[in-house]
C-alpha cells in the first residue's frame, strides 16, 4: 500500500540521477522537498528540475536538512557524511531511493545483488521476461533511478531492478517478491570500514522483510550465504531456492537445490519437478561465473513461470551487457576486450577465468582495500604482460608484476593501450580488467571503458 507523503517534509541527499528522481517522484506525491547536495547541481539537473516546486541548496549541507520528517539518500552519499550521521542522531528516518520507491511500486519485483555478476543477471532477467511478453521494467543500480519509472508501472508490469549495498543501507519496509544474491565477496570495503561482515550483513538485508510466498535465491557454493541460509530460522520467510556450478548439489538431501549443473548440463529443479534446460556451450555469455548468472536468471522465470523453450531461447540469444567482457575489435589478430565494469579483484578474476588465450591486462583506478595477490595463479597462468595505471598502479605491479614477462605502469589509459599494442601477439587478448574504482582519472566506469573503445578504435 503506497505510503501518504503529502505535506511532509522530506530532504533528499544528493543531486545525481536518483536523488533527482527520488525528489520528483516526493513532490508529485506532495510532499514538501528539500535537495540538498554537497557540490554544485548539474545545469541539467537544473533544467530537469524547472517548473518542479522543489527547493534546492548546493554548494554544501545546511542545518535545514534536520528541520525534516525524514531523508532520503542517494547511494553516492556515505553512511559517515555529516547529514546522515546528524539525522540518525537527531533521530530522523534515513531511507534509500529504492526503499522510496517501493512504497509507491505496484508491481512485482525481482532485486538482484551481489558482489559480481548483478548487472549481467539484470539484464538477462529482464531479456527473459521481455521474450516471454511480459511487460518489464529493468532499473535500480543498472542506471536508472527505481523512482523515475513508478509512473508507467501498471499492476501486470514486473520490476527488474539491480540493487547495490549502499541502495541497501537503508531500507525499511522494502520486500521484493523474488530476491537473489549471487555471491558476497570483498568489494567496497572502504564504505565499511574494512570489515567484510558490515558489508555482508548489508547484502543480506536484501531479504529480511522477504515472507509467505515470497522467493529468496541465493548461490549454494558461496560459503557465506550457504551458512546464513543454514543459520537463519525464518518463522516466516521466503522460500529459499539455491544455485549451484557443481554436481553434487544434485543430490537429494539438497533440498533448496533448484538451479546446478547434472551430468553437464544446466539442471532445474522448483517443487521437485527436474528438467534438463541446455548445455553451457550453448549459452551467449562463456565463463563458469555466467553459468551462476544463468542459472539464476533460469531460476528466477521458472518462479514467475516463464516457459523452458523462452528460456532456452533468450539464454541463446543475449547479447551481454556494455563493458563487461565486450569484445571491441580485432587488429592483426589481437582481440581487444573491454571489461571496464570489473571494479573489484573477484570480477578480474572472473574475467581472466574466461579466456584461454594469452593475456595482456590493463588494470588499476582507484584501490578499494584489494588484495591482488588473490588472482596470482590466474595471472601466472594466463597472462604475458600486466600494465597498470591509475592509482594503484604500484601496488598492482608490486603484487602481480613478478608473474609475468613483462609488467610496466602507464600515466594514461592512452598510453596503456599502446603499449598494450606493442606487447601483444598474434592470437592474444588484450583485456582492460581494471579490478578498481575509475574515480580516480574518469568519470566513471562507463567513461573508463568508452574512452578504451575510442582508443581501441584509433589503433
Amino acid at each position: 500500500m503506497a505510503r501518504d507523503v503529502s505535506l511532509k517534509r522530506v530532504t533528499v541527499l544528493g543531486a545525481a540521477r536518483s536523488g533527482i528522481a527520488a525528489a520528483r517522484l516526493l513532490a508529485a506525491r506532495g510532499a514538501k522537498v528539500l535537495l540538498s547536495e554537497y557540490g554544485a547541481v548539474s545545469p541539467g539537473a537544473l533544467e530537469d528540475l524547472a517548473g518542479v516546486d522543489i527547493e534546492i541548496e548546493q554548494g554544501g549541507h545546511t542545518d535545514q536538512v534536520f528541520e525534516s520528517d525524514f531523508l532520503v539518500t542517494s547511494p553516492g552519499v556515505p553512511t559517515s557524511a555529516p547529514p546522515i550521521q546528524g539525522a540518525l542522531a537527531r533521530q530522523i528516518p534515513v531511507y534509500s531511493e529504492i526503499e522510496l520507491a517501493s512504497w509507491f511500486c505496484p508491481a512485482k519485483i525481482i532485486a538482484i545483488t551481489g558482489s559480481n555478476g548483478k548487472t549481467t543477471t539484470t539484464e538477462l532477467i529482464g531479456h527473459i521476461l521481455r521474450s516471454a511478453g511480459r511487460p518489464t521494467t529493468v532499473c535500480g543500480n543498472i542506471g536508472t533511478p527505481f523512482s523515475s519509472t513508478i509512473d508507467a508501472l501498471t499492476l501486470e508490469h514486473t520490476v527488474v531492478l539491480e540493487v547495490s549495498s549502499f541502495q541497501l543501507d537503508f531500507i525499511d519496509s522494502f520486500r521484493p517478491d523474488v530476491s537473489i544474491i549471487l555471491n558476497i565477496t570483498p568489494d567496497h570495503l572502504d564504505r565499511y570500514d574494512f570489515d567484510m561482515d558490515r558489508y555482508a550483513a548489508s547484502k543480506l538485508r536484501i531479504c529480511s522483510r522477504q515472507a509467505g510466498k515470497d522467493v529468496f535465491i541465493y548461490s549454494m557454493d558461496d560459503e557465506r550465504l550457504a551458512a546464513f541460509v543454514r543459520d537463519t530460522r525464518w518463522k516466516d520467510g521466503p522460500q529459499a531456492l539455491g544455485i549451484s556450478a557443481s554436481e553434487q548439489t544434485a543430490s537429494p538431501d539438497n533440498s533448496d537445490a533448484a538451479g546446478y549443473l547434472k551430468d553437464g548440463s544446466l539442471t532445474l529443479n522448483i517443487d521437485n519437478m527436474e528438467e534438463t534446460l541446455m548445455q553451457p556451450n550453448d549459452l551467449a555469455l562463456r565463463g563458469r561465473h555466467n553459468v551462476y548468472n544463468s542459472l539464476a536468471a533460469a531460476v528466477a522465470a521458472r518462479v514467475v513461470e516463464v516457459r523452458s523453450d523462452v528460456m532456452r531461447e533468450s539464454l541463446r540469444s543475449f547479447e551481454g551487457v556494455p563493458h563487461r567482457l565486450e569484445t571491441v575489435r580485432e587488429v592483426d589478430g589481437v582481440r581487444y576486450v573491454n571489461d571496464s565494469k570489473a571494479t573489484n579483484v573477484n570480477a578480474v578474476w572472473y574475467a581472466l577465468e574466461s579466456f584461454s588465450e594469452s593475456i595482456v591486462l590493463i588494470a588499476g583506478g582507484r584501490d578499494k582495500g584489494n588484495d591482488y595477490h588473490k588472482l596470482a595463479p590466474l595471472v601466472k597462468d594466463r597472462v604475458r604482460a600486466i600494465i597498470s595505471i591509475g592509482e594503484a598502479a604500484e601496488t598492482i605491479q608490486q603484487q602481480l608484476g613478478p608473474h609475468v614477462e613483462d609488467a610496466v605502469i602507464a600515466d594514461t589509459l592512452k598510453d596503456a593501450v599502446h603499449l598494450a599494442h606493442l606487447l601483444a601477439q598474434s592470437g592474444d587478448v588484450v583485456l582492460l580488467s581494471p579490478a578498481c574504482s575509475s574515480l580516480d582519472m574518469f568519470a566513471s566506469y562507463e567513461d573508463r571503458g568508452d574512452q578504451f573503445k575510442q582508443l581501441v578504435s584509433n589503433i
